[in-house]
Order: structure tokens, then sequence, then C-alpha cells
């Protein structure tokens, strides 16, 4: 369990529990549920992802926001073998898009086709009518094309020739992105960026975890042999029911000062938007509950932060020429920002 931040919280934990939930509040039972449905995906993701136990967990505090996650890494780190086993593990239904500079809107959306057989229109759908969308390279597409998964991302509906259609539950979209190979590639616009709610970086394994690696997937793919442990539903409900978790007001007020503080630094050209405070508020929330928590610790808010907020940050002029690092910067921005403590 995380270290407290203030004698406040430390406190808290010494008093005893009490058996139910304030009305309105989430209860111990439901807290208990995600605690142990959390470490169920996680053991059965991990019986094929080695040696990425936090990413795993991250991923898992999206799952619980329902929001989307951009992974950017060189080929080869297991993207998409992360995305089909999160899909497995949930019994979702999954789709790969592969972004290119030829792949049209219709291409992920569906089309309407006159189908002579019935002699009627037929709506045929498009990929991005999943659960779960690994929209790979997703910097190789057009604007255009780029600018037809925000609807999706932002309201979980599609729009095709005036007809909404409203998109499955649970419904996330993991992005990947090369951060080597540019050329031929169209930037995600700011407005995109600020859908994902979290960016993460896999990295290679070390020397041992490669060896396991190797070992697990000498015969077959232990992803074959993958099976549900958490029914889409159940997951629904439970991140329903996670908007009842208590978070103390000096936590959320906490949130708001380090977004606010990301448009103060003179080093941010673009500082954190009101979404990225939201952003940042849930997945706290979210990472409380995985660890088996019914309130919000400073120190859940410090742990996601780098991780909600470095893509939404755009440097300034003077912070590029300098070659200062968005990370290292808002480093700075945390360590600034007072913890909250009740007195």
């Amino acid at each position: 369990m995380a270290r407290r931040s203030s004698p406040a919280y430390d406190a808290a934990v010494s008093e005893p529990a009490t058996p139910t939930a304030a009305p309105g509040r989430l209860s111990p039972e439901d807290v208990a549920l995600i605690h142990e449905t959390a470490a169920r995906l996680q053991a059965n993701v991990e019986r094929v992802i080695v040696g990425k136990t936090d990413i795993v967990r991250l991923v898992l505090v999206a799952l619980l926001c329902e929001g989307h996650i951009l992974l950017e890494d060189v080929p080869g780190t297991g993207k998409t073998t992360l995305a089909r086993s999160i899909a497995r593990s949930l019994g979702c239904s999954f789709r790969r898009i592969q972004f290119t500079p030829d792949l049209m809107p219709a291409d992920i959306t569906g089309i309407n086709y006159y189908n002579q057989k019935l002699g009627e229109f037929a709506f045929r759908e498009g990929p991005l009518l999943s659960q779960v969308v690994l929209a790979d390279e997703i910097n190789r597409a057009t604007p255009r094309t780029q600018a037809a998964l925000l609807e999706a991302m932002e309201e979980r509906q599609l729009t095709v020739e005036g007809v909404t259609l409203v998109l499955p539950r649970p419904f996330l979209v993991i992005a990947t992105q090369n951060p080597v190979e540019l050329e031929g590639t169209f930037p995600l616009p700011e407005a995109q960026l600020d859908r994902f709610l979290l960016r993460l970086k896999l990295g290679y394994p070390d020397e041992r975890d490669e060896d396991e690696i190797l070992f697990r997937f000498e015969r077959r793919s232990p992803l074959d042999d993958l099976h549900p442990v958490v029914e889409a539903t159940e997951l629904v409900r439970l991140a329903q029911a996670l908007g009842r978790l208590h978070v103390d007001p000096g936590v959320r007020r906490y949130c708001v000062l380090l977004a606010r503080e990301t448009r103060n630094d003179v080093a941010f050209e673009l500082g954190a938007s009101p979404r990225a405070s939201l952003a940042l508020f849930r997945a706290a929330r979210a990472r409380a509950a995985i660890e088996g928590r019914d309130y919000v610790l400073p120190d859940d808010v410090k742990t996601m932060a780098p991780h909600v907020l470095a893509h939404r940050l755009i440097l300034s002029t003077q912070a590029r020429l300098r070659g200062r690092d968005v990370g290292e910067i808002l480093a700075d921005v945390i360590r600034r920002v007072p913890v909250p403590v009740e007195e």
C-alpha cells in the first residue's frame, strides 16, 4: 500500500472500519470486488505479458475509468499482444486497425451500401464498432481519418450519414505510435491527444524477462489458451460504481492545483486543460479502488499525474531550445505543489 502523505490519513487508517458505507458511498463489498476483479485480470494478462506489472495495472485503471490509452514505443515490444490479452480476459470483441495514409474515415466507421439481393440499403459495420480497438500506428493516417476517432472516443457513438450508432461498452481504444520512424506521419493534434486518458511506454524487457518470454512462447503462444476471467457487463457495473468512491475535498483540490500550476509555468506554452484535471481525478480514484481502498490518497494523484498529464502539455519555444523534457518539468511542478495536509 502506498505511503500516507499526511497525519490525517494515518489517523483515518487507525480508526476501526465501518461495516457499511455511508449513504451514496461505495460499499466495502464493492471495493473488495473491484480489488479482486483487478487482481484476477492482472494475473490472467500476465500469463502472456512478462515483467510489465505496472503497465498492466495502469491499463486496468483505464478500463475502470472507461478511458483510452496511447502506447508510444518501438515495434515488437508487445503493444498488440497487450491489447489482445486485455480483450480476451474480458471476453470482449477485438479489432485491429492498421492505419495507413490511404485509410478513409468510412473504412473504420462503416458504410451504407446497396444490397441488390434485398433491394435496399444496408449498413456494413466498421472495426470501430468493437469493444477493444487497437489503432496501430495511428499517426500514419491522415488528419481526416484521425478525426473520425474523436466522436467515438469522446462520445462513445458514431454518426454515419446522419445516423447515430451507440458503441458497445466497455469501449477502449489502444492507439500506438512509433516514436522513432516519423517519415510520412501526421502528428496527432492536441484535441485528439487530450482524448487519451493515459500515455504509456512498454519499453524493452530486462534480460531475465526476455528469457522468460522466449520460454513461454517456445512451443505456442500463451495467448491461445487465454480465457475470460471477468464479464464485460460486470466491468461496466464496477466502473459505474466507482463514481461513489470517497474523495476528500483536499485531494480533489490537489488535482486542480496540479493542473493549474502547469498553466502558470512559463516552460509550458499550453498547460493541462480542465479535461486533464478531471482525468487525473478519475484515474487516482480508480487506482485507489484497485489497491483495495475506499478513499483516495495524494500518492494516488502523484503516481497517476505523469501518465495523465504529460501528453497534454506543450513546451514553450525557450524550453525546447534549452533541450528540456516535458517529464522533467512536470516532475518539478509536482514537487512544487504542496501536498494536502489536514490539521
